[in-house]
């Protein structure tokens, strides 16, 4: 089984920020295998389904950003999942609009949904996907940046790197982490 989590922030007025690109590639994963997001548990929402012949549970922390890693923590506890079978998506600065970065393992970077699931995991050995948003053009405005509107055009270029993210959950779970970073991180 494999548990796939994105990040983001519950209420509305966070949808269709730079900060929910995790929350976006779980509704595109759903839509795309006909997976149902629609129970609750452990302060998430998620639905269950199969990808690739695996049986998957999608995840949607709605601790907020900050606090992600709280549910995320007891998803992996209750179903007794090794953090080799849990991939996290989320929103990156450092990597560019309509790109993804794939790792088996890493630091939390300045990202603090990454911060809350290395502390409530205890480890840093999970892999991710990092979707791009880019920088903001003013290094101060970080927090703006990635909770503001955003228009449709950089949206639309945004869905790109959301793609690709959703791409690689499936190569991930047909081929494993390296393979996945093989194809998904030269592009």
């Amino acid at each position: 089984m494999y548990i796939i989590v994105g990040l983001g922030n519950p209420e509305p007025e966070y949808s269709n920020t730079r900060h929910n690109m995790g929350f976006d590639v779980i509704n595109k994963i759903a839509q795309d295998n006909d997976i149902s997001l629609n129970k609750t548990k452990f302060n998430a929402i998620y639905g269950t389904g199969i990808i690739q012949s695996e049986k998957v549970i999608l995840i949607k922390p709605q601790t907020y950003m900050n606090n992600s890693g709280e549910a995320v923590k007891k998803f992996v506890e209750f179903y007794k999942e090794p953090l080799e079978n849990l991939i996290v998506i989320y929103d990156d600065m450092d990597t560019e609009i309509g790109t993804i970065r794939v790792r088996a393992k890493g630091g939390p970077g300045s990202h603090n949904g990454m911060k809350s699931m290395v502390h409530e995991l205890g480890s840093e050995d999970f892999p991710r996907i990092r979707v791009g948003i880019g920088k903001p053009a003013n290094e101060f405005d970080r927090i703006n940046y990635v909770i503001g509107r955003i228009d449709a055009e950089e949206y639309a270029k945004l869905q790109e790197g959301q793609n690709l993210a959703v791409k690689a959950v499936s190569c991930w779970i047909r081929e494993g982490i390296d393979n996945t970073m093989n194809k998904f991180n030269n592009k």
